[in-house]
């Protein structure tokens, strides 16, 4: 099975594919349209602005193929920014439109007192659906954010998982085969890597 690594020039890229790795798959990092639409899942990983992100997406082409692949049933994993980057839209310096594949806009976290921004560290989480195929086998328990813009659900029945940040923050989205998870899995121990690795055991349409 390979499992390919959307590479647009904004991503931690080795930290996945070595997890994607560890996990015994074969990961593909690549910015090639062919290799990704013929692989069996996909990975958008981000780091970042969210502007600038889509715009390398744009030039290199790359905002069509992740949309293709998604509408072709390959299971599709945004991660942190590559997350936020399925969503309508961003309110990141200025007002962006993103891949559209999940309705929503991302958004600043509102000043609360006793809560930094960027939200950064390790949270709890709180599996909103747990009949979900991520979380087969699994226990809630903490998982690593970085970020300082959050999404907001149009949908809530896309919503999977929240963690608590003075407020319910999305933290796992899904809906068919796009996945996205606001954290990182790869950096998130025991638990993002079986978070990771139940997304791999999605079949798509090669399955």
């Amino acid at each position: 099975m390979t499992v390919a690594i959307v590479d647009y020039g904004m991503g931690n890229l080795h930290s996945v594919s070595k997890a994607v790795e560890r996990l015994g798959y074969k990961s593909l990092v690549t910015g090639k349209a062919g290799k990704i639409l013929a692989a069996d899942s996909v990975i958008l990983p981000g780091v970042g602005a969210f502007g600038d992100a889509m715009e390398h997406l744009r030039e290199s082409g790359l905002d069509a193929v992740v949309q293709e692949a998604a509408a072709s049933g390959q299971p599709l994993l945004g991660i942190c920014l590559g997350m936020q980057l399925l969503f309508s839209s961003s309110e990141e310096y200025g007002t962006h439109e993103g891949l559209n594949l999940l309705p929503g806009s991302v958004v600043r976290f509102a000043p609360r007192e006793g809560y930094k921004v960027p939200h950064m560290g390790w949270n709890r989480l709180d599996f909103l659906q747990p009949q979900s195929p991520l979380f087969t086998g699994l226990e809630a328990g903490h998982v690593y954010f970085v970020h300082s813009f959050h999404a907001i659900m149009a949908q809530q029945s896309d919503l999977l998982a929240v963690t608590d940040y003075g407020h319910p923050v999305t933290a796992i989205v899904g809906r068919e085969n796009v996945y996205g998870m606001q954290f990182h899995p790869e950096k998130s121990g025991e638990l993002g890597m079986k978070l990771l690795g139940n997304f791999l055991k999605l079949k798509g349409p090669r399955a």
